[in-house]
């Protein structure tokens, strides 16, 4: 099992297989912290060849750097799938993609999304949260 891409992005959509990302971001600025972002999408896309077939369990958390889920009550989640090749396949992609609504970060620094299956991590995704101060609007000059 590969992950192909895998990003935070504003929006994303599967089009008959073909996965549409606009704004992938890394970094979200605030102004004041707690910092709610209103809502974002998570895209992976995936490839799988013969020797992934079975069941599998996806696993996505939100952590801050001491490794602690961002909202525990609803982190990790943890999706099992199905993953079958038609015979003399080589490769399966599959696209998914997460709308996150609502997520709270309660103080600035960098944050994960760790991406896993059957309890090994496979991808770290790095999100920083800055504190930015607001700038004075400039004075005209008489």
């Amino acid at each position: 099992m590969d992950i192909q891409i895998a990003t935070l992005c504003d929006f994303a959509a599967d089009y008959n297989g073909k996965l549409v990302v606009s704004g992938t971001f890394d970094t979200l600025a605030a102004r004041a912290l707690p910092v709610v972002h209103p809502m974002c999408s998570l895209a992976l896309r995936f490839c799988f060849t013969p020797e992934d077939t079975g069941r599998h369990k996806l696993s996505i958390n939100i952590i801050n750097e001491d490794g602690e889920s961002l909202d525990p009550q609803n982190m990790p989640i943890e999706p099992e799938f199905e993953v079958q090749l038609p015979p003399g396949t080589p490769f399966l992609t599959r696209n998914v993609i997460m709308n996150l609504q609502g997520l709270r970060f309660p103080k600035s620094g960098i944050y994960s999304i760790d991406l896993g299956c059957d309890g090994e991590l496979l991808m770290r995704l790095p999100l920083r949260i800055v504190q930015v101060s607001q700038q004075p609007e400039p004075q005209p000059v008489a």
